[in-house]
C-alpha cells in the first residue's frame, strides 16, 4: 500500500475534500478538509476514514493511520 493508493481510495470517499497523506511502510499519517465533516464530533469523523481503510488495517497492508481532519471551517 503506497501514499498514493490510500489517497485514491479516500478521494472516492471524499471527492470535494482537500486530502494529504504521507508515510512509508505500513504507517500513514492522514491530513482532510471535508464539508462531509461538518457538524461531527471526531469519533464518527474517524470512523468515516476507517470506513475506507478498515479492511486494508484487517489485511495488514497499513499498520497505523494518524488522522487530522477537519470541516471547512475549523481549517480557514
Amino acid at each position: 500500500m503506497t501514499v498514493d493508493d490510500i489517497k485514491a481510495l479516500l478521494n472516492v470517499a471524499f471527492p470535494d475534500a482537500q486530502i494529504a497523506v504521507e508515510g512509508e511502510g505500513a504507517k500513514f499519517a492522514v491530513t482532510i478538509v471535508a464539508e462531509a465533516f461538518n457538524a461531527l464530533r471526531p469519533v464518527p469523523r474517524q470512523q468515516m476514514v476507517y470506513a475506507v481503510l478498515n479492511d486494508y488495517i484487517a489485511s495488514g497492508e497499513i499498520h497505523a493511520v494518524s488522522m487530522k481532519l477537519q470541516s471547512l471551517s475549523e481549517a480557514s
